[in-house]
């Protein structure tokens, strides 16, 4: 199936590793080209060096306010357009609503949230008839996660924006989508199950709840990503896309 992403031009944040760097390469590989973006000037030019010369590495904090307005001019000035954003940040700090300071709740919500607002408002400014913007959320949109406190608390926040912002710029022609991952093998989860006293046992734990017994595959998510994001998927707006195996129950 040709998805119509060849030469379409992507801002991916987050894109040094995990989730992000798989839609990245979901989306060049299709033929797309991409801004991939990480904290770090190293990491984000060899996440874009791996990828090929269809993507570009560059530095920026979802927290930065002028992040946004320094990507797509990045994005037009590198390749020439801008089509479309996926919003991709690493997970806040874990723990449980006595452990979380409020240091860690102000970062989180700069970086997870308010940075994600930023982005997808100067997205919307900036895209035309066709654009994309997509969100990397979690499953505990739908249902709270123990001991991810902080994601608990922000993630069905940014989805309700989510919603709110595909109802407003529709009318120009302008999509919304979010993805709602569960347990993808990343470093991430990794790290995650890791902190538990036995992170074999853990991990089978979660495998058993898992209908398809399995963890994800990162290209797994990354396809879905990349087919939201592409035109082939030009009817979908306000939704928000579960790619958990199967793990969330009802509609």
């Amino acid at each position: 199936m040709d998805l119509g992403l060849k030469n379409r031009v992507y801002i991916v944040t987050g894109a040094t590793r995990g989730l992000g760097n798989a839609a990245a390469r979901e989306l060049v590989a299709d033929g797309a080209k991409v801004i991939v973006t990480g904290r770090e000037e190293k990491s984000a030019a060899a996440a874009a060096a791996e990828l090929g010369p269809n993507a570009v590495g560059v530095a920026a904090d979802n927290s930065d306010p002028e992040a946004p307005a320094r990507l797509i001019a990045a994005a037009r000035e590198r390749f020439g357009g801008f089509d479309g954003i996926l919003v991709s940040v690493g997970g806040p700090a874990p723990g449980f609503v006595a452990d979380n300071t409020d240091e860690q709740w102000t970062a989180a919500f700069e970086s997870v949230f308010l940075g994600a607002v930023r982005l997808a408002r100067a997205s919307a400014a900036e895209l035309g008839e066709g654009g994309v913007i997509g969100f990397v959320l979690s499953g505990s949109v739908h249902e709270p996660i123990p001991g991810l406190t902080i994601s608990n608390g922000l993630r069905p926040g940014l989805a309700g924006f989510a919603k709110s912002l595909s109802d407003e710029v529709g009318p120009r022609g302008i999509r919304v989508v979010g993805l709602l991952p569960a347990r993808i093998d990343t470093d991430r989860v990794r790290e995650l199950d890791g902190m538990s006293a036995d992170p074999e046992a853990t991990r089978a734990a979660h495998e058993s709840r898992i209908p398809l017994r399995r963890y994800g595959r990162p290209e797994e998510f990354g396809r879905t990503a990349a087919f939201l994001l592409s035109p082939a998927a030009s009817y979908l707006t306000g939704i928000m896309v579960p790619v958990d195996g199967g793990m969330r129950h009802g509609f």
